[in-house]
């Protein structure tokens, strides 16, 4: 089990000691139920404790209700106490203050996102990161454009969850992303190429699913385009020819 790190809760009134002490409890389901009734209950008093909440909180669905009660609260009053955050060293705290942003969608906020940010050496700050700037990016085709440079020098970074979550993010950012995806596409490094054009096929068709669009896109990066072209004509009229036989084996059996 984690460690429950408590809520400094010095100089506090009586109701916060206690929903700090909450908010602190072993259970998680006590954690939960004490951050729903913040958020329904929204009181600036209690801004300080659910940032500091949120850097030390283990269950993500209790991090995932910290978020939500800040969001009750006036921009204009979480904002300015969630920007430090992001320049915290501790990990979770800038993912969940990037997190946190990303729920409360204000577009002023854009200047707030790095480069550095989208860089992070932590795999959950990056992806964070990621979600957020799109939703943060301005709808100006030279910013979407520079986003997009900057997300390829992620391409084909860590496992399956990394790799598919950086291709929504550029699914999401739309038809701005192609010439960035096609210029990887021919990147030496075979899980760049392969990352580039797996996410090409997602954005072309999203009903594809992830694991499928991969192992195409690794066939074809293995095989050149060109192979790989040849050997799925192939295929394909290998299927027809069997097709075109089993349909004449029924109508011979039907005489």
């Amino acid at each position: 089990m984690q460690e429950v790190v408590p809520i400094n809760t010095t100089d506090t009134t009586p109701l916060n000691t206690r929903v700090a002490n909450a908010l602190g409890a072993e259970e998680s389901s006590v954690r939960l139920k004490a951050a729903l009734a913040v958020g329904s209950n929204p009181d600036p008093a209690f801004l300080e404790m659910l940032v500091e909440r949120c850097a030390v909180e283990p269950d993500f669905y209790v991090r995932d209700m910290l978020s939500w009660a800040l969001t009750r609260l006036p921009p204009e009053v979480v904002l300015p106490r969630i920007r430090p955050e992001l320049g915290s060293e501790v990990d979770q705290a800038r993912s969940q203050a990037l997190h946190t942003l990303s729920k409360i969608g204000d577009k002023s906020t854009w200047a707030w996102i790095t480069w550095d940010m989208l860089r992070d050496a932590d795999d959950e700050v990056a992806r964070t990161a990621w979600r957020v700037a799109v939703v943060l990016v301005p709808e100006d085709e030279g910013e979407e454009k520079d986003l997009a440079d900057e997300l390829v020098l992620q391409l084909g970074r860590g496992d399956r969850t990394m790799q598919l979550s950086l291709s929504r993010a550029f699914v999401d950012l739309g038809g701005v992303v192609e010439s960035a995806l096609e210029k990887a596409s021919e990147n030496p490094d075979p899980d760049v190429a392969a990352h580039a054009r797996a996410t090409e096929m997602l954005r072309k068709d999203p009903q594809t699913g992830f694991d499928t669009a991969i192992e195409e896109a690794k066939r074809v990066v293995r095989l050149g385009p060109e192979r790989a072209a040849d050997a799925a004509a192939a295929v394909a009229a290998a299927a027809a020819a069997l097709a075109s036989a089993g349909t004449e084996a029924s109508e011979a059996a039907d005489c």
